[in-house]
């Protein structure tokens, strides 16, 4: 894969969906800063990920991707960290269940700051100012003073990077994420006639941990159960800042992205000739590929060769986001070309970005009906073609925010402007999440009938 590759040839290539700094001195100090800094993640975690990503997509694991949409400065606190990494864990639980198979937990955290945009200036009040892309690039509030990218926003969104996956790995390892306890906050999601078709699988799951008890398999006496491994993502998209985290790996010698353990392309930057994919190809993570309708089976083929030629178990995983009622349209003859190829990959569905629309109150926000509909859609056609769906991907908060209508707390459209606070799209809150990993464990049920009756 590094053939040819330095981590700096990304900037031979065409570039899109990335800021010119009009400091150019200022930009060249703050890289040279960050190259001094320690990664933030390490090669032995990165390769621990690949690993079990491998066996996700042989259907011996499962994959839950969620967090925030855009991570944001002025919301960073410990509560915003604690709050999505319980929802993550109570989800996993209940997927666990479901897939009868360990849960890979990767947070959407600790490096999701920028975000690619439709269109490069937005319009308000008759005024035209480039569009907000992430607080690693530019601010939110809608002035010309913020609206400029700032290199050395890139070292504040490393130090908040730092302070979160430190707090993230003292709440995987140092006993908040004990399942009994995990557990325990799930039971009151089932409370209440709305949600009584999800007790019975909560009881079931109290059956399962009370027994262990039992047997003498408790979190005193296994790790498994007082602890988690949690992983990090984001999108790859500012090169700058990806570059300068990068490391050689002192065990094997290879290039490892230290800004994450697991890193994607857009569906908006994974031109093959681009600078993201050029950059992506040369790291030794996981490495995601958003795909959606405008990707061609030749363009999927030229990429799954490029960015995993060497056919890595657990290197290269497709995520899909089409939409609902369009995932027939276009699913079917992706998974073909990956056949054809004889492509290792672990497919996931990101049922959030096809799902965006615009209110009646003129917020923008996502139905969960829509979500919901996108996800079946995905399982139904893996289903049909005897391959694996491997895991999901959510933009989603441990916030009780209202920005997608639906779920079982039925927010509607008259809602949307109580707690809207996303900088981005709109996000699942920690109910309609919870509710979707449990409509999720459903699906997983089924799927896992339907083979022990073929069998």
């Amino acid at each position: 894969m590094t053939q040819g590759w330095t981590k700096s040839t990304w900037r031979t290539r065409p570039r899109i969906q990335m800021p010119d700094y009009l400091d150019a001195a200022r930009l060249d100090a703050v890289e040279a800063q960050l190259r001094q800094y320690p990664p933030l993640v390490f090669a032995g975690e990165v390769r621990a990920l690949k690993r079990k990503l491998g066996e996700a997509a042989r259907g011996e694991a499962f994959l839950l991707q969620g967090g925030d949409c855009a991570e944001s400065f002025a919301e960073f606190n410990a509560d915003s960290i604690r709050d999505t990494f319980k929802v993550l864990l109570q989800m996993a639980i209940v997927l666990t269940y479901g897939a009868k198979v360990p849960v890979v937990k990767v947070g959407r955290m600790a490096g999701q700051f920028a975000k690619p945009r439709s269109a490069p200036t937005e319009v308000m009040n008759g005024q035209e100012l480039p569009s907000y892309r992430g607080d690693i690039i530019n601010g939110f509030d809608f002035t010309p003073e913020a609206r400029i990218p700032d290199p050395n926003r890139m070292l504040q969104a490393y130090t908040q990077a730092a302070a979160g996956l430190n707090l993230l790995r003292a709440f995987s390892k140092g006993g908040y994420a004990d399942m009994h306890r995990v557990h325990s906050w799930t039971l009151g999601f089932a409370d209440g006639e709305k949600a009584e078709r999800y007790r019975e699988m909560t009881d079931r799951i109290t059956d399962t941990l009370d027994f262990l008890t039992a047997a003498g398999i408790t979190s005193e006496t296994s790790k498994e159960l007082a602890s988690v491994d949690f992983y990090t993502s984001h999108e790859a998209l500012l090169l700058e800042y990806e570059e300068a985290l990068c490391r050689v790996d002192s065990t094997s010698g290879l290039p490892v992205a230290g800004s994450g353990h697991f890193i994607w392309i857009g569906d908006r930057t994974r031109q093959p000739d681009g600078a993201h994919v050029e950059f992506c190809r040369g790291v030794q993570n996981p490495v995601g590929l958003k795909c959606g309708p405008s990707i061609s089976p030749d363009d999927l083929k030229r990429l799954m060769a490029t960015l995993n030629p060497e056919n890595e178990a657990g290197r290269l995983t497709l995520i899909a986001r089409f939409g609902a009622g369009q995932v027939g349209d276009h699913l079917p003859r992706l998974i073909r070309a990956v056949e054809e190829e004889g492509a290792n990959v672990l497919w996931t569905c990101d049922p959030m970005h096809g799902n965006t629309i615009k209110s009646s109150s003129g917020y923008k926000t996502r139905p969960f009906d829509s979500v919901l509909r996108e996800v079946r859609e995905f399982f139904a056609i893996h289903n049909a073609e005897g391959t694996i769906p491997g895991g999901v991907h959510f933009e989603m908060t441990g916030k009780d925010v209202t920005e997608c209508t639906g779920g079982l707390r039925a927010v509607s459209d008259e809602d949307l402007s109580q707690r809207y606070h996303t900088a981005c799209d709109p996000r699942l809150n920690a109910s309609q999440s919870l509710e979707l990993a449990f409509l999720v464990a459903e699906e997983l049920v089924g799927r896992r009938q339907k083979l022990a009756a073929a069998m």
